[in-house]
């Protein structure tokens, strides 16, 4: 027994990105535990009392909205503003950072936000990207993450040959770029 071999293990690559992604989800999930235990100084029964509305009443401070809602279910004035801060969010950064020249295999429109498709998508990548590059809530791994599951995938399926921006160069556009004045009622999300 003087011979043992020692057994040779073999880690899968992939196996380190799920650990990153463990420590980036604990990392956002102790964030919110100290957010919560932050009102633990109170009363027992009123940090719960002033988290949760009473039936029928609206949050009294936007800040209380904990999942930004996806931009195709808002209504002007909220869509517009929405759609504004998505704007300078894809022209600050996205497009400078990101696109290069546009090509027939890597399509753009410049008249992206005249898209519903581009719209959703990008809006979707925008969210993803503010939470995924606070340290605070997901800690390093974000921004690699951000890339690797969001950033890649949203481009190929907008710059490709079959997105919605397959009938769009640089000198013509072969689609009408205007959005519908209203977003079907299946996607229309109703107070009521």
């Amino acid at each position: 027994m003087a011979d043992e071999e020692e057994p040779n293990f073999e880690v899968p690559v992939g196996l380190f990105q799920d650990l990153e992604d463990l420590k980036a989800q604990v990392a956002r999930l102790t964030a919110q535990v100290t957010a919560l235990t932050e009102g633990a100084d109170a009363e027992p029964g009123e940090a719960l009392a002033e988290a949760e509305p009473d039936a029928g009443e609206e949050p009294a401070d936007e800040d209380e909205w904990q999942s930004p809602p996806f931009i195709l279910l808002l209504d002007p004035p909220l869509y517009d503003d929405e759609l504004r801060a998505l704007i300078e969010w894809v022209g600050g950064v996205l497009v400078p950072g990101y696109l290069a020249e546009p090509s027939a295999d890597a399509r753009w429109c410049h008249l992206w936000f005249e898209h519903t498709p581009a719209v959703a998508r990008l809006h979707a990548l925008w969210l993803a990207w503010q939470e995924l590059t606070d340290p605070a809530t997901c800690g390093y791994t974000g921004p690699s993450v951000w890339h690797r599951d969001h950033l890649d995938p949203c481009m190929r399926e907008l710059r490709g040959s079959s997105g919605p921006f397959a009938g769009c160069t640089k000198s013509e556009h072969q689609i009408d770029h205007r959005m519908p004045g209203t977003v079907p009622s299946a996607w229309r999300h109703e107070n009521t």
